[in-house]
This record gives structure tokens, sequence and C-alpha cells, in this order.
């Protein structure tokens, strides 16, 4: 992929993000009235491990807090997008184009809204369920992007790009239309609840590990400390998606957000030390 094309992504996808922005204002000012309801009406807290082992054992949700996560998601993505169009606009570094997918897909946690907008609006299920299966797809995009981004690092050739871009987009659709999900079930993050779970935590914390592993390899093999650097970030950023995206209380948000900021910044700061002078 060209620099050219690759920045037109980049500025489609800061005017994408900056729509979502402006759905998840509306879509919060609308479903207010409905909001604390369906909180209560939660079938269950969201899942996640350090989330179930130590905050959910004490601090009960917060009703406001999805809310709060979910424009705080899309914002971050549209920040992200922005600086590093800003960065990277003449700058030639092949991971960069994956954290930018990473960063974009944090836009779709707006579709949460679609749970009270759903019940404000009394639109049919059938939208709850795109919306379902499109937040899904969001979510495991990202995440393979920086797991793709990694791979880069380690040493994939950048003429596959385009090759790794097909392969993730199908990987993620698998997941999103093959998931089964609970009729009419939400959890107090308002994402609707899903079949296999346990599977799912497993293969994202299995695509993580990987992840970090092979920019820890990059800096093996290319004798450059800032990949590590770059791994630990990932790292960094892994843990806040986690704790923003499951977040039903301050205690998981706010750190979540701030982790999620730090590590994506870290990983921006290493591959411009990496490729500025290239």
């Amino acid at each position: 992929m060209t620099i050219a094309n690759r920045n037109a992504f980049f500025k489609v996808g800061i005017l994408v993000s900056l729509g979502l922005i402006l759905f998840a204002g509306i879509g919060c000012y609308y479903s207010l009235a409905r909001h604390s309801s369906l909180i209560q009406q939660a079938v269950r807290r969201p899942p996640g491990l350090l989330e179930q082992l130590i905050i959910h054992r004490f601090f009960s949700p917060v009703s406001y807090i999805p809310l709060f996560t979910l424009s705080a998601a899309a914002l971050y993505a549209d920040v992200s997008l922005i600086l590093i169009y800003y960065y990277f606009e003449k700058t030639q570094a092949p991971e960069i184009l994956f954290v930018a997918f990473f960063a974009f897909s944090f836009s779709f946690e707006a579709i949460r809204l679609m749970v009270p907008l759903q019940a404000a609006l009394e639109a049919p299920g059938l939208y709850l369920i795109l919306a379902f299966r499109t937040l899904l797809f969001g979510r495991y995009f990202g995440l393979f992007s920086l797991f793709a981004a990694g791979v880069c690092a380690a040493g994939l050739e950048m003429q596959k790009q385009g090759t790794i871009i097909i392969v993730i987009t199908v990987a993620a659709l698998v997941i999103a239309l093959g998931v089964p999900r609970e009729e009419n079930s939400w959890d107090t993050a308002l994402c609707l609840v899903n079949g296999y779970q346990s599977l799912l935590n497993l293969v994202s914390i299995g695509i993580t590990l990987i992840t970090i592993a092979s920019f820890f390899v990059a800096a093996y093999a290319r004798g450059s400390a800032e990949y590590r650097a770059a791994g630990a970030g990932a790292l960094l950023a892994c843990i806040g998606r986690g704790f923003l995206l499951n977040a039903d209380t301050w205690l998981a948000a706010l750190p979540g957000l701030a982790a999620l900021s730090f590590g994506t910044w870290l990983i921006g700061k290493e591959l411009r030390r990496i490729y500025l002078w290239l």
C-alpha cells in the first residue's frame, strides 16, 4: 500500500470517527430516559478476568459508565487517527497502518447505544442483532490489527499488507457472524450477551500474547530496543482495552482509558523513532 492510499484511509477514518462521536452524543441524549432501567435489567456483569476477580467482587455497577466509555472510545479513535496522520503523513512505517486500524476499531463502540435506542424508539429487534454483529466485528478486527502490527514488526514483507488486511477482515467476520447471541440479553456495559465467551476470552488472550511476543522478536531480530518499548505499549493498550470495553464502574473505566491512551502513544512514539530517519 502506498503512502498516499494509507493517508487516504487516515482521512476517511477521521471523518467516520467524528460522525460516530456525533452519533454517540445524540444517542446518549435520546437514551437517557431508558438507560438506568436497562442497566437494572442486565442479566450479568461484563466478562473479563481482572474485572471479575477484583472489581466485580467489591464494586457495584454505575449506570452511566457505559455511556462514558462508548463516548470516550469514539473520541479516542478520532484523536488517535488525527495524531497518527499528523506524525506519519510522510513516514513509511508498515506497522502504523495496523495501529491505525486498531485505534479506528474503537469507533464501533458507539454502536452499543443501540440497546437503549432500540428500547426508546421501539425499533425492530433486527437492528439490535445487526448492531451486535457489527460491534463484535469491530472488536476483533481491532485486536487482529494490533496482532498484524506485531507481525509486520517481526519482519513480514510490506508488499503483503493487502493480504493481511483481507485475512484479518475475514477472521473478524467469521467470529462476528458465527458467534450465537442470547435473545434480548445484555450486560451492564450495554453489550449483548453472546455464546462461546470462555473460548473468545482464550482467543483474545492468545492473540495478545503473540502480539507482544512479536514486538520483542522484532527487537531481537533487528537489534532495535524501540521495539521492546513498543511491545510494552501494546501490552498496556490491550490491558486498557479490556478494562475500557468491559467497564461498568469508574474504577475500571478511567484506568482503562489511561492505559489504552498511553500504550497507543508509546507504540506510535517508538515507531516514529525507528522510521523517522530511514
